[in-house]
């Protein structure tokens, strides 16, 4: 409520919302009675009567889609990586947005990755094909390629890391620190 009084707040909204609402809802009132009780043109009562279908229609479907929204949690997509030295500071940052897969490794003359770390500190623990990330319905997925010194990830709401199966696939969410050997690496 970020220092508001209780008094000026209703189930989190601010008194002026809610006196609003008590406005709208006693216009509202009445313009029907007017219509239903006063006029006797049937074309305005029809009329209104389809504005007030279509309103409380659109009313529920929001709600109905409110409800469905605090039960399920959206999930937002990383965008970008960042590579983190030793003190945790950003050393390093790729923009990942649009991008579908993404080979995370050391670049050579014979083959270049997306994601270089050839230039980390650890680098001679990192595979030249380390591993890769890939996107699939609106979610990145790392996966280990057989790599030497393999891989962990520590989820955002977790203290420990955990090491991937080579034969497993990973959802990376946002927050979560991926160690390929002792490089890491931050999903925002």
């Amino acid at each position: 409520m970020r220092g508001t009084p209780e008094a000026t707040r209703s189930r989190g909204r601010p008194i002026w919302v809610l006196a609003l609402d008590c406005m709208i809802i006693l216009v509202s009132a009445e313009a029907l009675y007017y219509t239903y009780k006063i006029n006797t043109d049937t074309t305005l009562q029809w009329g209104v009567a389809l504005i007030v279908l279509c309103v409380a229609t659109y009313i529920l479907i929001r709600r109905a889609r409110k409800l469905q929204g605090g039960t399920k949690k959206k999930l937002k997509s990383v965008s970008k990586l960042v590579l983190l030295d030793e003190d945790g500071e950003s050393v390093k940052e790729w923009f990942i947005q649009g991008e579908t897969s993404l080979l995370i490794g050391k670049s050579s003359s014979r083959e270049e990755v997306d994601i270089d770390l050839s230039d980390t500190e650890y680098a001679s623990l990192i595979s030249l094909q380390h591993a890769v990330l890939n996107y699939s319905e609106g979610s990145w997925y790392l996966e280990d390629l057989d790599s030497r010194n393999g891989i962990g990830i520590r989820s955002s709401n977790q203290s420990a890391a955990v090491r991937l199966d080579p034969d497993a696939t990973h959802r990376v969410e946002i927050g979560d620190l991926i160690y390929l050997a002792n490089t890491r690496i931050i999903a925002k």
